[in-house]
């Protein structure tokens, strides 16, 4: 039976996980270590804290945190209880923080102080925010509840009473809004049901070929639907062991798979080309890996051969998704050689369609570019609040045009050959131009600006932004570098600024981005 057949919600494979793994340890983090039945433990301490908070069925729980044990358990804690999960990016800064969390109408926010340096709390000042802060690790300053003692008024709460949410939770109720920014700037936030997680994870978790018992080093970040859910929900469904990574660290995560017995590793290639050239490799331990799972930017050949050859990974998967597709469209297998892993991105997962098509939504034939579009049970149900926003992307026959373009193969396998419109990636994160231009125009002097992806040796591409000052005014780039530092997530920063007379428009008065990239490209080949 399915996953989302058998246990329903999320809540209902945290009891079931305890009953089926009783002995295999769920949550390792420090000195913090614990069974599946423990896990579920506190993750009812924390349901029961939820409920005591008000936090009632379908109520909003935003978490702004990194990979910590807290966010597993008061992550899984808010679900059970009948809450949305509402993740916020740890790179954020208070503005971009504030509006999800006022637009997904959150009433409690789960946060830390202090991590990188950061001020959560302080960033979040005079941002006029309704709802209750509590700090799960770091400080709790005047005004925020610290975790401890938010746990401890859930004592006031019956461990039947969350029973009785858990078992009021339906498989097809929401469970998370995960905010995507997306062309037009604004973040959405993606409603996505337990069924669909559920059922989307366990196919995934097949197909990787994890197990009970597996040791899963959890690099990529929690509160993206990859880190979250093929991170801690495949490892509830399948009994793999959760160890959060809060930072990659290459030195860092090499320590930790010699100490762990790490056997599971999904990452961005730059995490394992990071492995792969790092000079004190052979000095750590690492033949307990077996399956890594990669993708989000262009890979080559060799990283895989490599991957197989000087180190002990038996499998090897490259995957494409997005968050609208409960963030899983297409993955290779097992089987496939190297040069399907690197040069595609597998083929539909079962039971859902992948097409390429034309401008009309026609499929196209094989082996031509056109638009990838996917239909099937991992299609969201929309976007928040934006039902137009929704039409536009999900059109009358249930497909969900992904914006990316690619071509595919006779066997069914795609490569991506364009980004989502103009979207890059930096180091493993979604990049969107439209949305960082709207940040930039903030700064005092310009006119215009367009923000395109340009390569870059270690973070696989970085942002150079193209900038028309206003009439009389001159702009600094390193001052303008410095005040989007201040302003938005480190990932969003251009590392490149020009100043431009003007930006190349077609006759419509659009800018070319085209051509923009192509000169960005040829400056940084030619430096």
């Amino acid at each position: 039976m399915r996953a989302d057949q058998q246990w329903g919600t999320i809540g209902g494979l945290v009891m079931a996980s305890a009953e089926r793994f009783p002995d295999v340890e769920a949550l390792v983090d420090g000195d913090l270590r614990l069974t599946f039945p423990q896990l579920r433990d506190a993750v009812v301490d924390a349901a029961r804290a939820h409920i005591a908070a008000g936090v009632g069925p379908g109520d909003r729980v935003a978490i702004w945190a990194p990979n910590i044990a807290e966010w597993v358990i008061a992550g899984l804690g808010a679900v059970t209880a009948g809450a949305v999960l509402v993740p916020l990016n740890t790179r954020y800064k208070g503005t971009e923080a504030a509006d999800i969390i006022r637009r997904s109408g959150a009433s409690v926010l789960l946060c830390v102080n202090g991590f990188l340096g950061n001020d959560y709390v302080g960033m979040l000042e005079g941002q006029q925010l309704s709802c209750r802060i509590v700090v799960l690790r770091g400080d709790s300053p005047t005004g925020t509840i610290a975790w401890s003692d938010y746990l401890a008024a859930g004592a006031e709460v019956t461990t039947d009473a969350v029973a009785e949410r858990q078992a009021a939770t339906a498989p097809d109720d929401l469970c998370d809004l995960v905010f995507t920014s997306g062309t037009t700037g604004a973040p959405k936030g993606v409603m996505v049901t337990h069924a669909q997680t559920l059922r989307v994870f366990e196919v995934w978790a097949d197909i990787v070929g994890l197990v009970e018992a597996d040791r899963y080093l959890v690099v990529n970040p929690f509160f993206h639907t990859f880190g979250y859910k093929a991170g801690i929900i495949a490892c509830l469904l399948k009994g793999a062991t959760i160890i959060p990574e809060p930072v990659f660290d290459v030195g860092r995560v090499l320590t930790r798979i010699a100490a762990e017995r790490v056997s599971m590793l999904p990452g961005p290639p730059t995490l394992f080309l990071s492995i792969l050239n790092d000079p004190a490799r052979d000095t750590f331990d690492l033949s307990s890996l077996r399956v890594a799972v990669t993708g989000a930017a262009a890979i080559p050949v060799s990283m895989i051969e490599r991957m197989r050859d000087e180190l002990t990974f038996r499998t090897i998967i490259t995957a494409y998704g997005l968050t609208e597709a409960t963030g899983t469209v297409t993955m290779c297998r097992a089987e496939d050689d190297p040069a399907t892993i690197a040069l595609t991105s597998g083929r539909a997962i079962p039971d859902t369609e992948v097409r390429i098509v034309d401008e009309d939504n026609n499929e196209v034939p094989r082996g031509e570019a056109g638009e990838i579009v996917c239909r099937g049970y991992n299609v969201m149900l929309g976007y928040l609040d934006n039902p137009t926003a929704t039409a536009e992307t999900v059109d009358p026959e249930g497909w969900l045009h992904t914006g990316d373009v690619g071509i595919m193969d006779e066997r069914g396998y795609v490569r991506i050959t364009d980004r989502t419109k103009d979207m890059f990636i930096v180091g493993g994160f979604n990049a969107y131009p439209a949305e960082i231009e709207n940040l930039l125009m903030g700064f005092e002097g310009i006119a215009q600006v367009a923000v395109v992806g340009v390569p870059d040796e270690r973070m696989g591409e970085v942002g150079m932004a193209f900038v028309v000052p206003r009439e009389g005014v001159s702009i600094d780039p390193d001052a303008l570098v410095a005040w989007a530092r201040d302003t938005m997530a480190n990932f969003k920063v251009p590392r490149h600024v020009r100043i431009v007379d003007a930006l190349p428009t077609n006759a419509s008065g659009k800018v070319v981005k085209v051509e923009l990239r192509e000169r960005g490209r040829a400056e940084i080949a030619g430096a």
